[in-house]
């Protein structure tokens, strides 16, 4: 049975998003996602579980998909085609805005884990896409190979890989958040559950914190991994949120540090460097993996959000636009 998740997080505003929590009304729809959690079910399988008509539950299945918790696909099944649910979000944010705030906005970038701007690594490491090995196995140099652009696993015993992620907000907006979002793990001789390894986070050069990775993941496969895929390889990861704003710096909601966005040097349409890696005195040099859309447990690359708000000048200038546009939009005779 698989357990893959189509996405990382669902962000959700009180005042937005009215019906996701219309949805989340109801005992049975809570028990229908709680169950996916474990993997993706046929609706045979549901009904079974819950001990509900077939119409009932298709109907529940229904309303999830329409506020998109749930996704479903026909595949075929033993006696034809299936309808086959899974979740769609691992993790849900919940956020409220006092009446009067003027609207959060939400800028995402995704960057393949080989298209990192500079890397020092250090045996065992390698890397490798959807195909193959990229380059050789435990050779620094093949983090250099021009296929590495095409990697979605990278790996080292000690070292670092830096990104730069562009940043095209105009000058007049506000940014009120910066989240980095990666599934990572510690680097261990084929794998190792035990194997702590200090992970930090740098933004614009400044350390923003450390997180300790309690093992190198494995025993039983990533969901996404390619078939090739060697079983003692490092399968998956854990899905880690960094996240710095005006206040100081969290991991998974978590306070991590007193680092702010101005400390950070986070500034309006200025590129945003991002480097993961261990430091040369970390208590735990476990090293880490990185894994892409192609390997682990979540379909995403490494993904850098930031949430901003525009000035009252700009609000004012959009607020013209949508009345322009509205004026041109069909209306039903």
């Amino acid at each position: 049975m698989s357990s893959r998740v189509e996405s990382h997080y669902l962000s959700v505003c009180g005042g937005e998003n009215a019906e996701v929590f219309k949805a989340l009304g109801s005992e049975t729809r809570l028990e229908i996602l709680s169950l996916l959690v474990s993997g993706d079910r046929n609706i045979n399988e549901i009904c079974l579980h819950m001990n509900l008509s077939q119409p009932t539950v298709s109907k529940h299945i229904q309303i999830l998909e329409q506020v998109g918790l749930i996704v479903s696909e026909y595949m075929p099944g033993t006696q034809g085609m299936q309808k086959r649910c899974r979740l769609r979000y691992g993790q849900m944010i919940v956020g409220f805005e006092s009446v009067g705030e003027s609207e959060e906005r939400l800028e995402e970038v995704s960057m393949p884990v080989g298209l990192y701007s500079l890397a020092e690594a250090f045996p065992q490491c390698g890397l490798a896409n959807r195909e193959k090995i990229i380059g050789f196995l435990d050779v620094p140099q093949s983090f250099l190979d021009p296929d590495r652009a095409s990697a979605e696993i990278l790996w080292m015993a000690d070292g670092f890989v830096e990104y730069i992620f562009p940043n095209t907000l105009p000058m007049t907006t506000e940014i009120l958040r910066m989240e980095f979002i990666c599934e990572a793990c510690s680097e261990a001789p084929n794998y190792n559950h035990d194997w702590p390894s200090d992970i930090t986070l740098w933004v614009n050069n400044t350390e923003v914190g450390t997180w300790t990775s309690p093992g190198d993941f494995g025993a039983k496969r990533g969901a996404l991994n390619p078939s090739w895929w060697i079983d003692h390889m490092s399968q998956y990861g854990a899905l880690k949120i960094w996240a710095i704003d005006r206040e100081g710096s969290s991991l998974d909601g978590n306070p991590l540090s007193n680092i702010t966005l101005a400390d950070a040097n986070v500034k309006p349409n200025q590129p945003i460097r991002l480097r993961l890696g261990v430091k040369r005195d970390a208590m735990h040099r476990g090293g880490f993996n990185l894994f892409g859309k192609g390997f682990g447990n979540y379909a995403q690359d490494l993904v850098l959000r930031l949430h901003y708000v525009m000035n009252s000048t700009e609000r004012e200038k959009c607020a013209v636009i949508r009345s322009f546009t509205n004026d041109f939009e069909p209306r039903n005779p």
